[in-house]
């Protein structure tokens, strides 16, 4: 897919602990949204559940994976769930 609105920084997006997601603004109104399965699974594409726009998530999988690990599991992470 070649055809992003955008490239956003995983530090940029906000994480919804009910959602379950990463979220950022979408300009119609909406949010873009990604999960942790998506970001392990090495998929870096967000999409709007309300339009057609889709973001490029930029981060590192390899780094990603050991900082932000384990949701389910806390005591296998080698370092913090933030």
């Amino acid at each position: 897919m070649g055809a992003y609105y955008d490239e956003v920084e995983i530090e940029d997006m906000v994480w919804d602990d009910e959602k379950r997601v990463y979220h950022y603004p979408c300009p119609c109104g909406d949010r873009f949204e990604i999960s942790r399965e998506q970001l392990r699974a090495y998929e870096d594409i967000a999409t709007c559940p309300s339009c057609s726009l889709v973001i490029r998530v930029v981060y590192d999988p390899v780094s990603w994976g050991t900082v932000y690990c384990c949701e389910v599991d806390v005591r296998s992470c080698r370092s913090p769930v933030y």
